[in-house]
């Protein structure tokens, strides 16, 4: 008899039963918690900033919103948002406690902490009202859930009517040499450049490997239309090695 629980899913390059996924993402990320922010910045030579900082341009925070940041745990989004928009809040929710200890860490050294809710949840089944948010953000994370469409439909759910969802995410460049170009850096230089880093290869790796198995431009476009967004758009970002997805629920 074939139940949910014989459904399968990716972890990196395996497949995994889904039950176990968001097991083993939380591992990942507990893992590499404390390094996390400066992997970041190596890994992708300062470039995140810039992408983050166009997510900024692009959505237009306005003063007096609230904001959701999904796996947003060390809070990079959530504090250029607020910047941008005074007298603004936001919730940051993440499923991996360590990310969420080191996000409050930096929070507590700024004037924004008082600003800011750091919430444990999963983005299948947030723990929030339906219509509670005027922004939701989710900025590397949405190919580590395990089921998207149901992150996606979530994310719908906890918007107010006119509210917007931005999605940073890593993506496909359009050029397949350059692309092959990319690869040779991601799965050669960051597994490695990880262990040195933060002692853990593996996390790494799969990381590389996700990306890879995320959808391409065009059909994630059409999943966030399928969970009710309107006014669907996509802008490539350093020619499509990330990519920002905007949609509205109209």
């Amino acid at each position: 008899m074939t139940g949910t629980d014989d459904k399968t899913t990716h972890f990196g390059f395996r497949d995994v039963p889904e039950a176990e996924k968001a097991g083993l993402v939380h591992g990942v990320f507990s893992s590499v918690a404390s390094k996390y922010d400066i992997m970041n910045d190596l890994m992708s030579v300062g470039i995140h900033r810039l992408w983050k900082d166009a997510m900024m341009d692009w959505l237009a925070p306005r003063p007096g919103q609230r904001l959701l940041d999904v796996a947003g745990g060390t809070g990079d989004v959530a504090f250029r948002f607020l910047t941008r928009a005074p007298g603004a809040s936001a919730v940051v929710c993440d499923m991996t406690e360590a990310m969420l200890v080191a996000g409050r860490q930096r929070a507590e050294a700024t004037e924004k902490a008082a600003a800011l809710d750091w919430v444990a949840g999963d983005a299948m089944a947030l723990p929030f009202a339906a219509n509670s948010f005027d922004v939701y953000t989710i900025s590397f994370g949405i190919r580590n859930v395990t089921r998207i469409a149901d992150a996606l439909r979530e994310a719908y759910r906890v918007l107010r009517p006119g509210g917007r969802l931005m999605v940073l995410e890593f993506s496909q460049i359009p050029n397949d040499l350059m692309q092959k170009a990319y690869d040779l850096y991601s799965f050669n230089v960051i597994p490695a450049m990880g262990k040195i880093v933060t002692g853990d290869r593996d996390s790494y790796q799969y990381l590389v490997e996700s990306i890879r198995k995320f959808p391409e431009q065009e059909a994630f476009a059409a999943m966030i239309r399928q969970a009710g967004f309107g006014q669907v758009k996509y802008r490539n970002l350093s020619l499509g090695i990330a990519a920002l997805h905007s949609g509205w629920k109209i």
